[in-house]
C-alpha cells in the first residue's frame, strides 16, 4: 500500500463517509452540516440539521438523505437544498434522539440503528436496526446489538453486516425478501472495538479504530491483512475514487461530544491506495 494523504482538514467531527458522483460526502457532526468534498478536496456545504449524530447516506436515485436524530426522522435534501421528511422514526423509539448510522441496499430498502442509551454518560444498553422500506414504512427488524455502529450490505443484497463497537466484533444478519433480518452469526471477532466500516470486493471489511488510531482490512473470521495507521482517532473509511480503490478516512481528535469545543477543528480526512475495489453498499 502507498502512503497516507491527507485530503482536507479543519473540521470539527468527521464521520459517515459516503462515494457518489465522483465525489466523497461527509458529515460533519460538530458543524452539523452535510459536506461534499471534490477531487481538488474543495469543501461544499450541501445541507445543515441540528443534530448529533446526522448520519448520510444516497438513495438509489442519488438523493440525499440524513439521518436528523433531534427530529427523530430521516430527511431528505431538496434540489434547492431544503430538508423534507423523507420517513418519520418516532416511532421506533422513545428516546429523545434517534439513529447512529445508515445504510441503503440496492434494492432501496433503508437500515437505520440506534445504540439505545444516551451516550456517553448513560447505562449502556442493547441497541437495533430498524428497516425503513421503500414505501416509508419504519420497523425494527435486528435486537441485542451492543452499541451498533457501521453497516455494509453484500452485493447480492442478502447479508447485512454491522459493527458492535462494545461486543468488539462484526456481527452479520441473513437479509429476508422483504428486507427484514433473519439469522445472525458472529462474522469477526476484534481486537478493539469497530466504528464505521465498509466492504471490497474480495469480500474484506475494513474497519476504523478510534483508539487504536487505525484502519484494518479483515477477512471473514478475523484475520488482518491490512493495517493503516492513522495520526487521530480514525472514525469511518469507505472505497471510492475512480475505480473505487482509494481507501478514504475520516477521524479527529475525541475526548467525547462535549469537549469537541475545546478540541477545536481537528477533524480531518485521509487517503490511501487499497488492494481492492469497493462492493457492497455504502
Amino acid at each position: 500500500m502507498h502512503e497516507l494523504r491527507t485530503i482536507a482538514r479543519g473540521r470539527l467531527f468527521l464521520e459517515s463517509p459516503r462515494w457518489r458522483e465522483g465525489a466523497l460526502w461527509v458529515a460533519d457532526w460538530g458543524a452539523h452540516e452535510a459536506l461534499k468534498i471534490g477531487p481538488e478536496g474543495a469543501v461544499e456545504v450541501v445541507a445543515s440539521t441540528n443534530s448529533f449524530p446526522m448520519c448520510l447516506e444516497h438513495l438509489p436515485d442519488g438523493r440525499l438523505v440524513i439521518v436528523d436524530s433531534a427530529a427523530r426522522r430521516l430527511a431528505r435534501v431538496e434540489p434547492d437544498g431544503m430538508l423534507v421528511t423523507h420517513a418519520d422514526l418516532s416511532g421506533l423509539s422513545e428516546r429523545r434522539t434517534i439513529g447512529n448510522d445508515i445504510v441503503v441496499d440496492g434494492r432501496g430498502n433503508i437500515y437505520v440503528n440506534d445504540v439505545n442509551f444516551d451516550f456517553p454518560g448513560g447505562e449502556p444498553r442493547p441497541g437495533w436496526v430498524a428497516l425503513i422500506t421503500p414505501d416509508g414504512e419504519a420497523r425494527r427488524v435486528a435486537e441485542d446489538l451492543m452499541f451498533p455502529n457501521g453497516m455494509v450490505v453484500t452485493p447480492d443484497n442478502r447479508t447485512l453486516i454491522v459493527a458492535e463497537s462494545y461486543r468488539s466484533q462484526l456481527t452479520a444478519f441473513e437479509i429476508a425478501a422483504d428486507g427484514s433480518l433473519g439469522e445472525r452469526r458472529i462474522w469477526a471477532e476484534l481486537d478493539g472495538p469497530p466504528d464505521g466500516i465498509c466492504l471490497d470486493d474480495n469480500g474484506c471489511i475494513w474497519a476504523a479504530f478510534v483508539p487504536n488510531r487505525s484502519c484494518m482490512r479483515i477477512r471473514e473470521g478475523g484475520e488482518v491483512t491490512h493495517m493503516v495507521e492513522t495520526p487521530r482517532g480514525a472514525f469511518a473509511c469507505i472505497l471510492g475514487g475512480a475505480e473505487r480503490r482509494t481507501l478514504y478516512i475520516v477521524g479527529q481528535d475525541w475526548r467525547g461530544p462535549d469537549a469537541i469545543a475545546e478540541l477545536g477543528a481537528t477533524g480531518e480526512v485521509w487517503a490511501i491506495e487499497a488492494p481492492a475495489a469497493a462492493a457492497g453498499w455504502p
